[in-house]
């Protein structure tokens, strides 16, 4: 099937966006929350191996298809890898019809401004040739928001569209994502300036060009719904950013045309020492009450 079909599955489907891109910074604590503590692996090289593991259990779970699963974003190392025999991304589209990402961001710089920008990354003409080789639809790539400062929130978006022209020169569709911090005291000033300059990017965007939106999850209900709207947008999906699962669920569910892209929240409850049925049945109640959040807006 082709990008084409891709493309329909994400922009129509009703469904979610599993996140399974953990990085090496993030890895530890997800083998934590998932019951593998780091006495459990004396290298970085078994950590990988265990959260490989934990990820290809879950892409092989049941419940784990496209039926309520739209697409997944993976780890640079998860992609390299293979999963029941076959290429992760290969496996993911061709066994459960979910639509393979990749994040492509190398972690975050210093804080300033208020914003933590993303790290450079000189590589990434050569990383988008391997993405299409291996059948990745689009990317995925981070940053961080930590106050409602004008000159930082534009850096942060600047950033991101800039990248974002090359991702679909190489003809993927970036997932841009300006993560709002849920903590910090001026949130929903931070999202009135995230709303008014993203909108001003994706108005420059040329027409025919799409890319998708990672947003958090807003203090005041359809607060982005001129993006969900806009012509150059193709879905806007929400990061659960700290919040409970049944919270993120809840906020999702009041906001028209978002749906879930989760990471901590859809591990919640997983672990490495449940039976394959617990692990199974666990993993399937996330997945529907995901989805229904997903669905429900």
């Amino acid at each position: 099937m082709s990008k084409a079909a891709q493309r329909d599955r994400i922009a129509t489907g009703q469904g979610f966006i599993a996140a399974l891109d953990q990085s090496g910074g993030s890895t530890p604590k997800a083998l934590r929350l998932y019951g593998i503590d780091e006495d459990q692996y004396a290298s970085e090289a078994e950590m990988f191996d265990l959260i490989h593991a934990m990820r290809a259990r879950i892409a092989q779970a049941p419940a784990f298809t496209g039926d309520k699963v739209l697409g997944a974003i993976l780890f640079e190392m998860t992609m390299d890898r293979a999963i029941a025999g076959k290429p992760s991304a290969q496996f993911l589209w061709q066994e459960r019809g979910i639509v393979p990402f990749l994040k492509v961001d190398k972690g975050l710089a210093e804080p300033r401004d208020g914003v933590r920008l993303m790290k450079p990354m000189p590589d990434l003409d050569a990383l988008l040739d391997r993405a299409n080789a291996a059948g990745i639809f689009g990317t995925k790539m981070r940053s961080v928001i930590d106050a409602a400062d004008p000159a930082g929130i534009a850096a942060v978006v600047a950033q991101q569209f800039e990248v974002g022209r090359q991702i679909l020169g190489a003809g993927l569709v970036p997932i841009i994502e300006p993560e709002v911090t849920i903590s910090i005291p001026d949130k929903a000033a931070a999202e009135d300036l995230l709303l008014a300059s993203l909108k001003a990017h994706l108005d420059a965007l040329p027409e025919g060009a799409e890319v998708m939106l990672k947003l958090t999850l807003p203090e005041t209900a359809n607060h982005y719904a001129p993006l969900v709207d806009h012509p150059r947008v193709l879905r806007v999906v929400a990061l659960s950013g700290g919040y409970s699962r049944d919270e993120a669920n809840a906020r999702l569910a009041q906001n028209r045309g978002v749906i879930a892209s989760f990471s901590r929240a859809l591990t919640e409850g997983l672990s490495a020492q449940q039976s394959e049925a617990a692990f199974n049945a666990t993993l399937a109640a996330t997945i529907d009450a995901i989805h229904a959040a997903s669905v429900a807006g």
